[in-house]
């Protein structure tokens, strides 16, 4: 007779291999390719503008971004929370900053080969013109609220497209992936680099995980933008700064880490030739769990700034995407290449922790274990701040949003208890679906976008610093609650 645990036992597996083929069919046939023609055509139509106005990007992001007022009510503005421009980038930021940087590119180059980093490269260089148009949309949709602005995906399905059904279907799944599923893989990897590198009980940090997490997303989105804008800066240059001295200490080794992660992405080594398809599905995937162009998530953040022209908050988005693919997802592929262990059957954080063990030392798995804690903890963070802001959307009752946070404190405490593979494979499927949704959406809005770029542009031509106010554009001015 089967004990009750070899019976949940075999119920989970087989719950995992259903969910793993939905996966497949899901991300394969139908996601990827709505992606893709998305980054391709948003790109066409902006022209390239993630390239070409790169320097537009650093100067918003250095602060230099004359604000105005984008409301009549100048007494209520001064109210408000002053969420700045750079704000708002470091609460988004800390999403995509997140063990997607770490743990999933270590993932991503264990099923896929080197090749999966260059499609991630492929998906970041073109997915950033995704990444403006629905950060743009969500600010030219924000509402007031009493504290900041807020918006996102939903509102702009409901405002913009005038679709409520839809914005409810998207803020269901959003707050599944981010105020749930995506904790899960936070709070597993958080758990297993801390249980690998001084063998604490997972049950144990789990506790504390979450008991730190509620005292954060009890305390609002000024404590969560603040907290976001001191640790986000202070972990990525960390990480950087370690990369950067892996690849001097091993310089001669470059060129053969690019060799392997070209031949790999196109088959062109014999042992490659079979990986191709698995190295653009991780690179596909995992780049889009960590730079989140498309996603939706990222305009929830965007919404709340203070900005005196939606373009600013899509330009500094879109810089983000480069930020957390093109420089801190290299670095811990850089790392992995380099040191050879990606064929040594380790997968996740510890593949990535046994990776700069071995290029500094064992003081390097300490420097993994605090980074993960960081990228972990701030991830968690912002992921609350995604669904709260969609919980918000469906019901404006105070006791779901505080049903909720406990939620994402027990969601937390589940990820200490749940194998990475089964946490992703969650996440997996509940992201391809509100990827799809809101790709919808901006498809649709996508003009209204393509309109803002241009007149920011015209501004800058005329020597003037771009403002946009909602009589700009008429035809849609009583859908537009700001700008005036």
């Amino acid at each position: 007779m089967l004990l009750l645990s070899d019976i949940l036992t075999n119920s989970a597996n087989k719950a995992l291999d259903v969910l793993n083929i939905a996966n497949d069919f899901l991300w394969t046939y139908i996601v990827i390719t709505v992606l893709v023609f998305c980054a391709i055509y948003f790109t066409i139509r902006t022209k390239g503008m993630q390239f070409r106005m790169l320097g537009d990007m650093i100067r918003i992001m250095c602060g230099k971004d004359k604000k105005s007022v984008p409301m009549s009510d100048n007494a209520a503005s001064r109210s408000r929370a002053d969420i700045g421009s750079f704000q708002a980038f470091a609460v988004s930021l800390s999403s995509r900053v997140g063990t997607g940087n770490l743990a999933g590119v270590a993932s991503a180059i264990f099923v896929g080969g080197p090749g999966a980093v260059f499609w991630m490269w492929v998906m970041a260089l073109f997915g950033a013109s995704t990444a403006f148009v629905e950060s743009t949309l969500a600010q030219l949709y924000k509402k007031k609220g009493e504290d900041s602005y807020y918006g996102g995906p939903a509102y702009y399905m409901q405002t913009g497209l005038h679709k409520r059904w839809m914005g409810i279907v998207f803020s269901i799944l959003i707050t599944v992936t981010f105020g749930m599923a995506n904790q899960t893989v936070q709070s597993t990897t958080l758990c297993d680099a801390l249980s690998d590198s001084f063998g604490i009980d997972k049950a144990l940090v789990g506790i504390v995980m979450t008991v730190c997490t509620l005292v954060i997303i009890f305390g609002g989105i000024k404590r969560i933008s603040h907290f976001s804008s001191i640790v986000v800066p202070f972990m990525a240059v960390g990480y950087i700064l370690l990369a950067i001295y892996v690849v001097l200490t091993n310089i001669t080794a470059i060129p053969e880490v690019f060799r392997l992660i070209f031949s790999h992405a196109f088959g062109m080594e014999p042992i490659a030739g079979g990986m191709v398809g698995a190295a653009i599905m991780q690179g596909v995937k995992r780049g889009l769990f960590s730079n989140e162009a498309g996603e939706g998530s990222a305009p929830n953040a965007a919404a709340i700034a203070e900005t005196s022209h939606p373009a600013k908050q899509g330009l500094l988005q879109a810089l983000g995407v480069f930020t957390d693919t093109l420089v801190i997802c290299t670095c811990t592929a850089f790392i992995v290449i380099i040191s050879g262990l990606y064929c040594s059957g380790a997968d996740g954080i510890i593949l990535t922790t046994m990776a700069v063990e071995k290029e500094i030392g064992p003081v390097g798995r300490y420097f993994i274990t605090a980074a993960i804690f960081l990228f972990a903890y701030s991830t968690i963070i912002a992921n609350y701040f995604y669904g709260e802001t969609n919980i918000r959307f469906i019901t404006r009752k105070r006791w779901a949003v505080d049903v909720f946070r406990l939620i994402t404190g027990a969601m937390v405490m589940l990820g200490s208890l749940v194998a990475l593979q089964t946490a992703w494979s969650l996440v997996d499927i509940v992201m391809g679906l509100m990827t799809l949704f809101n790709l919808t959406a901006i498809l649709l809005l996508s003009n209204k976008a393509f309109r803002l770029l241009r007149n920011y542009i015209e501004q800058k031509k005329a020597g003037k610093e771009p403002v946009f106010r909602k009589d700009m554009m008429p035809d849609i001015a009583d859908d537009i609650e700001c700008w005036e």
